[in-house]
């Protein structure tokens, strides 16, 4: 039997209350007691994290993985070393690889490839539309069949909204939520920053926060009338945001993610960087009001999640001029010290509410295993230093890119070793293991 004893951890698992000193005990995979100190019952591996924080896996429900098709970009393999790095132990794999994730073969094919690399938990979710072209739906029922836990057309929105409403009501019947990128393409269209005074300064055409605004209301609408599971991803407006906390006090079945780096960096922080291409994201980096705005939503609990939306990107795609390159920019490495330096050592919230954000609610969403330390639950565990503090390096991330903003910026608080299913496939200065 593989056991493995994590001792002198400060707990923190918010579906039990947990916030104290004690030791973990696992074997074969899952948790198998907790409490203070345990004995190891005969041959244990030992992990000391006396001064960490051990917290159930972190769950991250926005990635771009890229395989299929698009490995120049990352691969299965390379985002999982990311994640695990990032103190991530699950991942949700959008649909957009090459071919699309439209068909259960695509998505047996990325749960086989990801359990072959054997590191974080990959669960993909499958597109909403055939090609994500918005005309026909997507063979839904045979995609979460073969593992698909959510449908999406992300990174593109839904147009048509009657396909969008009859997905809404079609996955009804698999318990699934629909994750809806919003974006109004006709108001978006031509923008490549947020639309406010900093994008008239410097020059460039921006994107409305109206473009995400109506497409939030649209769909919350659509999700009154089916009584779908309507997911938002990554929200970046203020009026989106009071959009959910009606359609929560109506009780509909709603739930939002917000991006970390939309709450750290601004469009003014853009407008400093010299017109640098990877602080092109979409949605847009908002106005610091917006920024706030997202905090509060944080602190009163409207958001669900805080998410990294990974979206790789080459160096050769970025290396256009702004408005010409694509957006995206990676986060798997950076999301979670972005979360603990700006909200728990900022005071916005306290670490309880943060593993909340990023294991157990997420968990709850999506109708995934984990989020917890009950006795019996799988062994996946996210352990924090708290205290650590040191740079963004890009040269040293284990994802195949590198088309972050945050080069050099230094962060209080990083993830100090992942646990997936008992083993430790990541430990802070140590090699992921396979």
């Amino acid at each position: 039997m593989k056991r493995l004893l994590i001792r002198n951890g400060r707990v923190v698992d918010p579906s039990q209350g947990l916030d104290q000193g004690m030791d973990i005990l696992v074997e074969d995979g899952a948790i198998a007691a907790i409490g203070e100190r345990l004995d190891a019952r005969g041959r244990s591996q030992i992990l000391d994290a006396a001064g960490l924080v051990v917290a159930p896996g972190f769950i991250d429900l926005h990635t771009h993985l890229c395989e299929p098709g698009l490995e120049h970009r990352e691969t299965i393999e390379s985002g999982c070393r990311a994640a695990v790095a990032g103190g991530f132990t699950a991942v949700c794999s959008m649909p957009d690889s090459n071919p699309v994730n439209d068909d259960p073969s695509v998505t047996s094919f990325i749960r086989k490839r990801a359990e072959q690399v054997g590191l974080a938990r990959v669960y993909p979710v499958g597109a909403v539309s055939k090609g994500q072209a918005g005309e026909a739906m997507a063979e839904v029922g045979e995609m979460v069949a073969a593992g698909a836990v959510a449908v999406s057309d992300n990174p593109r929105p839904v147009r048509n909204a009657l396909l969008f409403r009859r997905v809404l009501e079609y996955a009804r019947s698999f318990d699934i939520p629909v994750a809806a990128h919003e974006e109004d393409l006709d108001l978006s269209d031509g923008g490549s920053m947020h639309e406010g005074r900093v994008s008239t300064r410097i020059g460039l055409a921006g994107i409305p926060t109206a473009a995400e605004d109506v497409m939030v209301a649209r769909d919350i609408l659509l999700a009154e009338l089916t009584g779908g599971r309507l997911h938002l991803c990554h929200l970046s407006t203020s009026t989106a945001l009071d959009l959910v906390r009606i359609g929560k006090r109506r009780g509909l079945a709603l739930s939002c993610e917000v991006a970390a780096h939309q709450f750290v960096l601004t469009d003014e922080d853009l407008a400093s960087a010299g017109y640098d291409p990877n602080w092109k994201a979409n949605p847009p980096l908002r106005g610091s009001a917006e920024a706030e705005a997202i905090m509060q939503a944080i602190y009163d609990g409207t958001i669900d999640a805080i998410v990294s939306d990974h979206e790789p990107r080459h160096l050769d795609e970025k290396e256009a001029d702004f408005a010409d390159a694509p957006f995206g920019m990676i986060g798997l490495e950076t999301a979670v010290p972005l979360a603990i330096d700006r909200l728990v050592h900022g005071k916005v919230i306290g670490l309880m509410q943060l593993v909340r954000l990023m294991s157990t609610r997420p968990a709850e969403v999506f109708g995934l295993p984990g989020g917890s330390l009950r006795e019996g639950s799988p062994a996946d565990l996210t352990v924090l230093d708290l205290r650590a503090l040191r740079a963004v390096e890009p040269d040293s991330f284990r994802s195949k890119a590198r088309n972050t903003p945050l080069a050099g910026r230094r962060l209080r608080g990083w993830p100090a070793a992942t646990i997936v299913g008992g083993t430790i496939v990541w430990q802070a200065g140590k090699r992921p293991k396979n």
